[in-house]
């Protein structure tokens, strides 16, 4: 039943809440009642025909051999596809086991905290049956409720808990862990409200995969008004609401590869805008100050890369390697197990070979001192002869003579022998204070080992989270600097096509200066030709003054005098000025 449930939802198992409930009910009539409404919400064709044929032959009922698991495993759990609600379906699972295994005690959580803790449990348990949470997730758990809560972890508080746990379990059940929530341990000090506002935290990200939610303003399409949404942020969608209730929903952004996010400048009044660009639609969307606008942007921009990748949400992919995490140490907790049961044992072997060599080095004293003895004793026989037969045999004296100097070498022989198995008995002493030694020195490096892994772990869950934070805030800053480079970019961009202009106007008021030069120079030649015309004249006819006709277009005056050309020519040089800006 296991393999078959695993394909319908990876999130928990709820086959184990189905059989504890199935064995406690033995009538059929429940059974049925139970069929048709795990169809009702696993949308699955219920079929009544089926569960009577099924049990028909067996009138034992359904828990004999016909059983009802089989009937589940056949008829409803193999139909089912990933279409169904799946916390409609949890609360039935919770319905079934809650009044049976739920703690009768007082706790500090409603029935609906107990409900998401009891959902949160059978995402974060270990892929074996009975389900438990090892301490390594308990952890992980309460660290994601302290951190919602806003205090701070106390990781010795947790310690002396792991202290006092029953070593003869591996883990919690769902119960122990809503008992543990629910009596306040770990959140003393702390209101049932916040606790609850906590507990709905951790379960939104962990089971509804919410990545981000906040209230943020956003621009309409139709009026291009500005109204207020409450938005949340979901792997593949951002759906926005009207308030943080969620009961009046406004609408959706959806995600793919293909989407991207920008930050704009502010206009309009509005100030930390960013832009949300889709396949088909643009979303422009003002958060409330520069760090909610960068957050949401860096969230946005993670979700659309895991798109890219096809990544499970972080923390789908975090439990993952977690739990890879755990199986590592494992294996390695058993490899070095492995290692130091072969050093005991070759340590066993070679004291055992060390023991041998001791009983025969004891053997060889034995001897030697048993032919010690002997030769005592046969010097002693030799003296008394030697001092009997000493006037008897005084032919033979010479002889006798190096009988003993034979007998003083053979006994130099024997002595050296036995200083020699003095030697290696004391030898063999030294070998044994050094194994005693190197098995001291054993133990105290087998404890530093353990002692130094859980530091490892410790250590390398802290460099993680200050890696994940370094990450976070080398993001914040480039993706700053970014934005300043593109203002500054903009501004370098409008001061050049300013400097254009003006060389442009520098270059058409030369070029206006030297008309007017032109036209002044003809003016005064005009001039000197009418003096000379008028002496004539006045020479010839005795005329003093020249009538002569007036302007009949009033004259324009410039920074640089009476101009040189009419009003018209002016206008026409506008009408050419502004015909080259366009094209420009």
């Amino acid at each position: 039943m296991g393999d078959a449930f695993r394909l319908v939802t990876t999130t928990w198992r709820p086959q184990v809440w189905i059989e504890s409930r199935v064995c406690s009910v033995p009538q059929e009539r429940s059974f049925r009642v139970l069929s048709h409404n795990l169809c009702t919400v696993l949308k699955v064709p219920h079929d009544p025909v089926a569960l009577e044929e099924h049990f028909r032959d067996d009138d034992e009922g359904p828990v004999s051999n016909q059983g009802y698991m089989p009937y589940l495993n056949k008829f409803i759990l193999e139909k089912v596809q990933d279409n169904f609600d799946k916390i409609e379906f949890n609360r039935m699972c919770w319905t079934l086991c809650v009044k049976k295994n739920l703690t009768k005690n007082p706790l500090f959580i409603t029935e609906e905290d107990a409900f998401k803790i009891w959902v949160i449990f059978n995402f974060l348990s270990e892929d074996k049956y009975p389900l438990i949470i090892v301490p390594e997730e308990i952890e992980y758990l309460l660290k994601k409720l302290t951190e919602a809560m806003g205090v701070s972890w106390q990781q010795e508080q947790f310690e002396n808990y792991k202290i006092n746990f029953d070593d003869s379990k591996d883990g919690l059940s769902a119960w122990e862990l809503i008992e543990l929530v629910g009596n306040g341990q770990f959140s003393k000090g702390m209101d049932r409200q916040t606790v609850s506002m906590a507990i709905n935290e951790v379960f939104n990200e962990l089971i509804l995969d919410v990545l981000k939610q906040g209230y943020m303003i956003k621009k309409g399409h139709r009026r291009k008004n500005w109204t207020e949404r409450w938005f949340v942020l979901k792997p593949n969608i951002i759906s926005y609401y009207v308030s943080e209730d969620l009961k009046d929903k406004k609408g959706d952004i959806l995600l793919d590869e293909n989407c991207c996010v920008e930050s704009l400048p502010d206009k309009d009044g509005k100030k930390c805008l960013f832009l949300i660009k889709c396949f088909d639609k643009t979303f422009e969307i003002s958060a409330s100050d520069k760090k909610k606008k960068q957050e949401w942007i860096q969230a946005i921009h993670s979700t659309i890369h895991l798109l890219k990748l096809g990544s499970p949400p972080p923390h789908k992919e975090a439990r993952q390697r977690r739990k890879e995490l755990r199986k590592k140490l494992l294996a390695e907790q058993e490899e070095l197990e492995r290692q130091m049961k072969e050093l005991q044992i070759a340590n066993e072997n070679k004291q055992q070979e060390l023991e041998a060599v001791r009983k025969k080095l004891e053997e060889a004293a034995s001897r030697a001192a048993e032919e010690e003895k002997k030769r005592l004793q046969t010097q002693v026989e030799l003296q008394a002869r030697f001092s009997t037969e000493l006037e008897r045999e005084k032919l033979i004296r010479q002889q006798m003579e190096e009988q003993v100097a034979q007998k003083s070498s053979e006994l130099e022989q024997y002595l050296q022998r036995v200083r020699e198995l003095e030697d290696m008995y004391l030898k063999l002493q030294e070998a044994l204070e050094d194994e005693r030694q190197a098995r001291q020195d054993e133990e105290t490096v087998r404890k530093l080992q353990a002692r130094l892994l859980e530091e490892e772990s410790s250590k390398r869950a802290e460099l993680e989270k200050w890696h994940l934070e370094q990450q976070q805030a080398i993001q914040t800053t480039e993706a700053e600097k970014q934005e300043l480079e593109n203002q500054r970019v903009i501004k370098e961009q409008a001061l050049q096509e300013a400097l254009e202009q003006l060389q442009q106007l520098e270059l058409e008021r030369k070029q206006a200066l030297e008309q007017y030069e032109g036209v002044k120079k003809k003016l005064e030649m005009a001039a000197k030709m009418t003096k000379s015309w008028k002496d004539k004249v006045a020479h010839h006819e005795g005329l003093i003054r020249l009538i002569e006709p007036g302007s009949k277009n009033a004259h324009l005056i410039t920074n640089w005098g009476p101009a040189a050309f009419t009003q018209a020519e002016l206008e026409e040089r506008q009408k050419s000025w502004k015909e080259k800006k366009t094209t420009e």
